[in-house]
């Protein structure tokens, strides 16, 4: 059975976030730490927006407008 890419990006963002707590706890250079906590915080950006597209895309197909606004001020409440 194929693995859903969605859920191998986030296993791939878990393993990010399980290496940065090591470096942490290594009292690695705080600006490595940052980088990497970047790194992280851009991939989970790249899950959401791609998340949002199929979402969007779904709801456009099947005209459900409500849900789609909904999604919409969620994503703006930020």
């Amino acid at each position: 059975m194929p693995t859903d890419p969605i859920v191998t990006k986030l296993n791939r963002v878990k393993g990010q976030i399980e290496g940065i707590v090591k470096m942490y706890e290594d009292e690695r250079q705080c600006v490595d730490v940052v980088r990497q906590v970047i790194a992280a915080r851009n991939s989970l950006s790249s899950i959401a927006r791609e998340l949002l597209t199929d979402e969007a895309s779904a709801c456009s197909k099947q005209r459900r407008t409500e849900d789609l606004e909904n999604i919409l001020k969620e994503i703006f409440k930020y």
